[in-house]
């Protein structure tokens, strides 16, 4: 691809997705900056559509991050184009074979070159990279992309998944180190879209109090977690935080979930200075002396009740139901990813509590857009999460009035026309405004005062007379609905009148299930997720 003849001419970068992470596909990008073509991680559930050409699909690959949903197609992209350089951070080829434990002993090792942190690394004469920590997961990593050309330099910022807060086990992304990059692309997820989330503490204190709820009356707690990453954190909870220290407490982990415990040993030197100084006083993971006590599920474990397992597998927690007749409080994460839950055959046993519990490990809508507003791109391409979030995002006034906005689906290629001069909008200076809430039986009535129904912008608030209301965390969130968006939402219930999803469910409340049978009463839902307690409206 020539390069501009002239610095005002706008150059066509291009984003064509394989996979957006939409309905467990998996995060695959194709990013082309002129001549080349970067394949931002690999999870396709199906490689095909990466092999069918004699040559590779691509110059080189970055993994952002070790999970399956961007991890799943690399090895046999790698083995159909052995020649085909990848890349990742140091941590994440180190954990990146974990996910290949079950397969054949025949398949050869993934040959990953690790990159540097924050140090510019020339792919090319004219391609650079450089990986930044993005937190989520050990050795998860967002990278800049720079292409040169005689006129300018052309961005591109790729977060993969990311986490602002600090967790156990990674520190959190750091907003200092992007701040003011303002990058020409960038390509953020959605995976939580516009909702919010308590303070990380808080979640993980009320986490610990469903746990405690089940103890306390002599039940057992299973815990489904995916096997890496968010299980290691709760392991760490458990055996670090003072509610839990000490106490003559089993906490018993499924064979997947002590593999991945495993290979965090193995990258110990790379896990924060606090982590290390713990491991240095007593054993990270498995201790029969220091209370609770942690040990692998086995088939001659014999449990001492009432006890934890930590699972990211039905089946180990079936191989203790069957033995040991006793109540169990089953936690289950409000995003499924990468536990193999029966919810069905769990909400039918009379000796099971089953509870959602939130533990976010991406970030949440507040910390997207603060992420976003910190960084000041031109383009940003969001990937990585249900139509719902993303349109949830790509809704939000203030990226639509400051950025250029991307929701492609798979196979739909982007071009990013770039100028050399995006002036954004000045951020609208915020005015606060006090009203009164009065409480009328089953209604709710605001007043508001004369200074904001008078506000210019009242007249298009709500064009149509309808408003939609959602909480976030704890607050109240208003938004007027076009006439636009009306007709969007209408052609879309006459299409999917027969699907079997949260849209059609009787129990939907607002957005939030209202059905005490589903394990996601009272948490917010979204328009297109199912649940196995789902009951059409109008139903018998």
């Amino acid at each position: 691809m020539p390069a501009s003849d002239s610095a005002s001419t706008p150059f066509p970068l291009a984003c064509r997705p394989y996979g957006v992470g939409h309905q467990g596909e998996g995060v695959c990008l194709l990013v082309e900056m002129g001549p080349y073509r970067i394949l931002l991680d690999c999870g396709l559930r199906d490689p095909n559509p990466l092999l069918t050409e004699k040559t590779p699909p691509a110059d080189l690959v970055f993994c952002s991050h070790a999970h399956q949903d961007h991890t799943r197609s690399l090895l046999a992209l790698a083995h159909h184009f052995p020649q085909l350089p990848i890349y990742a951070s140091e941590v994440t080829a180190q954990l990146l074979p974990f996910h290949w434990q079950e397969q054949s002993q025949d398949l050869p090792e993934l040959s990953c070159r690790p990159l540097p942190w924050r140090s510019p690394i020339a792919f090319f004469p004219d391609l650079t990279a450089q990986i930044f920590p993005a937190g989520h997961l050990p050795g998860a990593a967002a990278i800049l992309l720079t292409y040169t050309t005689p006129q300018r330099a052309y961005t591109v910022l790729y977060t993969g998944d990311f986490f602002l807060s600090n967790s156990r086990l990674v520190e959190g992304l750091s907003l200092e180190t992007l701040r003011g990059s303002a990058p020409d692309v960038l390509i953020i997820e959605g995976s939580y879209g516009a909702a919010r989330y308590p303070r990380r503490r808080q979640l993980e204190k009320q986490f610990l109090d469903q746990i405690e709820r089940g103890i306390q009356n002599q039940t057992s707690v299973v815990i489904f977690a995916p096997p890496l990453g968010l299980a290691q954190e709760i392991v760490m909870l458990l055996r670090s935080h003072h509610q839990f220290t000490g106490r003559n407490l089993e906490i018993w982990v499924g064979e997947r979930v002590a593999q991945a415990c495993d290979s965090y040993l193995d990258i110990l030197p790379h896990l924060p200075a606090a982590v290390q100084n713990f491991a240095r006083h007593q054993p990270l993971f498995w201790d029969e002396e220091i209370l609770p006590k942690l040990g692998r599920l086995t088939a001659k474990t014999v449990p001492q009740s009432p006890f934890i397992l930590l699972t990211d597998r039905f089946s180990d927690w079936q191989q203790l139901q069957r033995r040991f007749a006793q109540n169990w409080r089953a936690l289950i994460p409000a995003t499924q990813e990468e536990v193999i839950v029966d919810r069905q055959t769990l909400s039918q046993r009379t000796n099971v509590v089953v509870e959602p519990y939130v533990l976010p490990d991406h970030s949440d809508g507040r910390n997207t857009t603060q992420l976003i507003h910190n960084i000041r791109p031109q383009h940003i391409v969001f990937v990585h999460g249900t139509v719902g979030a993303i349109a949830a995002l790509t809704s939000l006034e203030e990226l639509q009035n400051r950025y250029k906005l991307h929701a492609p689906s798979s196979g739909m290629r982007v071009e990013l026309l770039v100028g050399d001069r995006f002036i954004q909008p000045a951020t609208p200076l915020l005015t606060t405004y006090e009203g009164e809430i009065t409480e009328l039986d089953a209604n709710v009535h605001f007043a508001l005062p004369s200074a904001l129904s008078n506000n210019p912008n009242w007249s298009s608030f709500a064009d149509t007379g309808l408003i939609e209301a959602r909480w976030q965390g704890n607050e109240l969130v208003l938004r007027g609905l076009s006439q636009r968006e009306l007709l969007r939402q209408s052609s879309v219930e006459r299409i999917q009148v027969d699907v079997e999803c949260c849209r059609n469910c009787e129990h939907l409340r607002g957005q939030t299930c209202g059905n005490v049978r589903s394990p996601l009463c009272g948490f917010p839902v979204t328009l297109d997720g199912y649940c196995p307690a789902f009951e059409p409206v109008g139903g018998e």
